[in-house]
């Protein structure tokens, strides 16, 4: 086999350096208020320093790199739109929107660290616990003291969450409860659990479940080809006794679950077009670096047609995240139109991904390039807080007023 030439490759991520710096075709920079660069500038930088330098390691040994925890408390990260007397940051939707694309540029698993940490378990304590809770594990959350996870998903109950198995009865001081949730991110090692369960009433209802009460165990899903650097498991309760002040007093129904999805669905379409972002710019890159047949690849029509429809494609989504972002300032995003950010946003980064792929080649399987790891981490994006299709059926629902999952 004949070897060719590759191009220098002095920007990759596996010696350390990140150049980035992301496409901004329409001007929307011109829409950001001052403290939105700021916020953008310094979690790039973050990302730069902190994340850049050892994913790919991470991701190949398939390790979630805990350090980073106390780190992402240190500057902000966690629960940011939170107001500053629970530890948060008192910061509008569009600075979130920002840091979760910057983070997931960096790796969708590290978003979904803080996603997690700030959507879907700090906004319910803050949204839907009592004042006790709030002052009690807020502000140890926000600095990384303590890592939570979000416990909806069951094995058999993923799509239809209202079916779940997992229950409490109630005792005189507590509350008994048992089942297990499935594909939880941060079940092997957080330090509590927002668990939706059942009363014996059939009710849903939420619950403060804390590493150590006894008959709470957890699990590691191992051997995944997808959000490797993230640890993701299982729940399991039995019989633990959780006591009745670690009930959400204000979380009533499947409804408050879904509130809690929507913030971080609105999380993960800023945050997949961070990612997008990281594969079109690397493949920009390399095609003007890349000579086949004396010249640039970048020189070529189909490649040009690449990089021209990836930019395209990347410039829609940041006007949709744009203007939801907005909407959410405003109080006035609804659930459908958090959906359709989703859904489109992870379509448009996958597409994003795969056709960058093609651009490097060879190359675009490479830990040396994050593109494969990127395209990998987006299989799963495209699938948790809600799948693909289920996202297309609550917009169906929307247009018609029919749903079509009942």
């Amino acid at each position: 086999m004949q070897a060719t030439t590759q191009p220098q490759r002095t920007k990759s991520r596996g010696n350390g350096s990140d150049s980035f710096e992301s496409p901004d075709f329409y001007q929307l920079d011109d829409l950001l208020t001052a403290e939105h660069k700021l916020v953008r500038s310094s979690m790039r930088t973050f990302v730069k320093r902190e994340i850049s330098p050892i994913i790919e390691e991470y991701a190949q040994r398939a390790e979630f790199p805990a350090q980073l925890v106390p780190k992402f408390g240190q500057i902000g990260a966690f629960g940011p739109t939170l107001p500053v007397e629970y530890g948060g940051g008192g910061l509008d939707y569009i600075s979130y929107g920002l840091m979760m694309q910057e983070i997931e540029r960096g790796d969708s698993g590290m978003r979904s660290t803080v996603s997690v940490q700030s959507s879907l378990v700090m906004y319910p304590i803050y949204r839907y616990g009592s004042e006790e809770q709030k002052r009690r594990l807020l502000p140890r959350l926000a600095k990384g003291d303590l890592i939570g996870c979000f416990g909806l998903t069951e094995a058999n109950h993923g799509s239809n969450p209202g079916g779940m198995e997992t229950g409490f009865i109630e005792r005189s001081d507590y509350f008994l409860l048992n089942g297990s949730k499935l594909w939880i991110t941060h079940a092997p090692i957080a330090d509590i659990a927002i668990v939706w369960a059942k009363n014996e009433q059939g009710k849903i209802r939420g619950l403060i479940v804390e590493r150590g009460m006894e008959g709470f165990s957890t699990a590691e899903i191992e051997q995944k080809w997808s959000l490797r650097a993230s640890t993701t498991g299982e729940l399991i309760f039995q019989d633990v006794k959780v006591p009745k002040e670690n009930l959400l007093p204000e979380a009533f129904g499947l409804k408050s679950a879904l509130s809690c999805l929507d913030q971080a669905r609105y999380g993960i379409a800023w945050g997949a077009l961070g990612a997008a972002m990281d594969c079109y710019e690397s493949a920009r890159r390399y095609a003007l670096e890349r000579i086949q047949f004396d010249k640039p690849i970048a020189s070529y029509q189909l490649v040009q047609k690449k990089l021209a429809e990836m930019l395209t494609d990347i410039t829609l989504a940041q006007l949709l995240c744009w203007r939801l972002g907005m909407l959410k300032n405003e109080d006035k995003a609804t659930s459908a139109q958090i959906s359709m950010a989703k859904r489109n946003n992870v379509e448009v980064a996958l597409r994003v991904a795969r056709e960058a792929r093609q651009v490097l080649g060879g190359m675009g399987i490479i830990g040396e390039y994050p593109i494969m790891r990127h395209l990998m981490n987006l299989e799963s994006v495209v699938t948790y807080e809600g799948t693909h299709d289920i996202h297309l059926l609550i917009l169906g629902q929307e247009i018609t007023g029919i749903p079509a999952f009942k």
